[in-house]
């Protein structure tokens, strides 16, 4: 929501109709902003559901909290310059990284306890709860 009162609001302030693609500068720095957080979206919420179903919901909570104001800072800094949106996306990067990581080990602990009977949940879970406050390193 907030993206799109951006997008809005920058809108009416170029040329005073609708949404319009204005071709100003600001306007276009907003619109492709939204565009790359709206296609950024889906892949964060599917892994986001399968580390917290397959591997342990906390750390995935934590890491989705994470994301969402990453994905802010990442807007924010695109309405600068587009190289202060940097750190945000490759912190960003590197969040999805963590939760597609759970994710695969949620699924390799399956197969473990499918076929040879051994549950490394318990371990994967003290890993993943013990890894989780390094995402707040830059």
């Amino acid at each position: 929501a907030f993206f799109a009162s951006k997008l809005e609001h920058e809108s009416k302030h170029c040329n005073g109709k609708g949404l319009q693609r204005a071709g100003s500068s600001a306007f276009d720095r907003v619109y492709t902003a939204n565009q790359n957080c709206g296609h950024a979206y889906p892949t964060f919420l599917a892994v986001l559901w399968c580390a917290g179903l397959l591997c342990s919901q906390a750390p995935a909570a934590f890491a989705g909290l994470m994301y969402l104001f990453v994905r802010q800072k990442y807007f924010v800094g695109y309405l600068g310059e587009r190289t202060q949106s940097t750190p945000g996306y490759f912190f960003g990067k590197r969040i999805i990284l963590f939760l597609f990581l759970m994710s695969l080990a949620g699924i390799l602990n399956y197969y473990l306890i499918f076929f040879f009977g051994s549950d490394f949940e318990i371990h994967i879970k003290t890993v993943t709860n013990a890894i989780s406050p390094l995402l707040l390193i830059p």
